[in-house]
């Protein structure tokens, strides 16, 4: 079976992510990884009021992390989901194939413009920079 590309969104509770940030993202992590899957990217996009509470929160963090996985582990991964403290809300969508480099590169903070004119010019392959390696760190 061929590993598809993921999108999920976290929501998750503020005051455990400003307590433990480091913890909270590995947590979203090691869930994703024990369920089948291979984290890509892990970040965290923004952190705003609700527009209504969720079990009494008014304020969320979400978290978004694209990873590869095979479908049929797709439900496990969100039995996890349900089940981990810190996630409010969550939801997973399948990329489509021809968007996922675009995204990705634009999710490591890269241009998608840069990296398909790198890949050209390096006859498809994709060059790793000092510049991503030193973000990854």
């Amino acid at each position: 079976m061929a590993k598809n590309t993921y999108e999920t969104l976290t929501i998750l509770d503020s005051n455990h992510y400003a307590r433990d940030p480091g913890g909270v993202s590995k947590q979203i992590e090691t869930l994703i990884t024990e369920a089948g899957g291979k984290v890509e990217v892990n970040r965290l996009w923004m952190e705003q009021k609700l527009a209504y509470p969720i079990d009494g929160h008014q304020k969320g963090t979400y978290w978004l992390t694209y990873f590869e996985m095979e479908g049929s582990d797709v439900p496990k991964l969100d039995r996890a989901f349900h089940l981990c403290e810190p996630v409010l809300r969550q939801m997973t969508l399948k990329l489509d194939p021809r968007l996922v480099e675009p995204i990705l590169a634009n999710a490591r903070g890269a241009s998608p413009v840069a990296s398909a004119e790198s890949a050209e010019e390096s006859g498809g392959e994709e060059e790793t920079s000092s510049t991503e390696e030193t973000a990854d760190a």
